[in-house]
């Protein structure tokens, strides 16, 4: 009996799966690009709509980097505006920490969900006021979430925040513009760490940066991640860059996710034609000898994007099927990933694209 008992006992003691903190179920967000309503009654034109993201879904465990890649165009961007309330999705929803994120945007716990979730912007150079210090450009979420109102202390904090991003407190004397484009993402960096977030939404936030500015301001966001457990959503075009920070990636092709997977293995082993073509282009220091494949094609216009599998004018697989039913995705061995052949097993798993 004692066998029996134990196993019992132990099932209740088992660890449950971590929970996602950051959950996106089918966000959608479509534009109307239209001629002003003259036009199109002279011209006799319909409306034109822009799905610039179409169905998205993933998760976030708390601590952990979710990246997503893809070429221009995608999505990511609107996706990370979605994220933290600058666009409302046009279906589907968000949750942070089980909570409606846009419902929280737009009620009274709309400032307490703000503190919680932040941004850091694409360029260093357009976000930051360069009329302001940057101890006000700083401690202005400070100041507007009503954290800190001594003026000493607003001082203290500012150059603490300063401090772990690798800057002097005596730059909050100055202007942005007596900083390089490196320094300036650490102000933004630190402005975006002044309310204590839990959760970083990162618009590429070193693509305008030198290479050797980026290895810094990455390891910075690392650090910070591991000192302060923040959980983070980092967009990028760089899939060497997102091999450094990722935990998960997710590939992105006009307004959908074709794969999402861990980093490890979407790396040694992508599913989708995609994410092989862009995989192949990187250039290899040990395969200096071999003809490299670029991506081949051009990004469907999204105005009009192709019926069934949005890829299909570029891939070498492509059936009937793909050009008639956009796929699902669906769980495969780890990864998820919208491919008819992959489903049908036209597609051996270690095959990459040929030129």
């Amino acid at each position: 009996m004692t066998t029996p008992i134990a196993n019992t006992t132990a099932q209740p003691d088992a660890q449950p799966p971590a929970q996602a903190l950051v959950r996106a179920h089918d966000l959608a967000r479509t534009f109307d690009v239209s001629a002003p309503w003259l036009n199109r009654v002279l011209e006799r034109k319909p409306r034109t709509l822009l799905h610039a993201v179409d169905g998205v879904s993933f998760e976030i465990e708390r601590g952990k980097t979710l990246a997503l890649v893809g070429e221009s165009g995608c999505g990511k961007s609107t996706v990370a505006r979605l994220l933290v309330g600058l666009y409302e999705p046009t279906r589907g929803g968000f949750t942070f920490d089980g909570q409606d994120a846009h419902a929280a945007f737009k009620g009274r716990d709309a400032r307490a969900m703000r503190r919680r979730i932040q941004m850091i912007f694409q360029d260093p150079y357009a976000s930051l006021n360069p009329r302001w210090l940057v101890e006000d450009i700083i401690g202005e979420p400070l100041r507007e979430h009503g954290l800190i109102t001594d003026k000493a202390q607003l001082k203290t904090r500012v150059g603490e925040l300063l401090q772990s991003v690798g800057l002097s407190p005596l730059d909050m004397a100055k202007y942005p513009h007596q900083f390089s484009g490196g320094q300036r993402q650490r102000i933004s960096i630190a402005r975006a760490l002044a309310t204590e977030p839990e959760f970083l939404v990162c618009d590429e936030p070193t693509s305008a940066l030198d290479v050797s500015v980026q290895a810094q301001v990455l390891n910075i966001m690392k650090d910070l991640q591991r000192e302060r457990k923040l959980t983070y959503l980092f967009i990028s075009h760089n899939l060497a860059v997102v091999r450094h920070v990722a935990d998960q990636v997710g590939v992105m092709y006009l307004g959908r996710l074709v794969e999402v997977a861990d980093k490890q293995q979407l790396f040694s082993a992508p599913r989708h034609p995609y994410t092989r073509m862009l995989l192949d282009a990187i250039p290899k220091m040990h395969d200096t000898g071999r003809a490299r494949t670029p991506v081949q094609g051009e990004v469907p216009n999204p105005l009009n994007p192709p019926a069934g599998c949005a890829f299909n004018p570029r891939c070498p697989y492509a059936n009937d099927r793909c050009r008639t039913e956009r796929p699902a995705l669906i769980d495969d061995g780890g990864t998820r990933v919208a491919c008819h052949g992959i489903e049908e097993g036209r597609i051996p798993l270690g095959e990459m694209v040929a030129a």
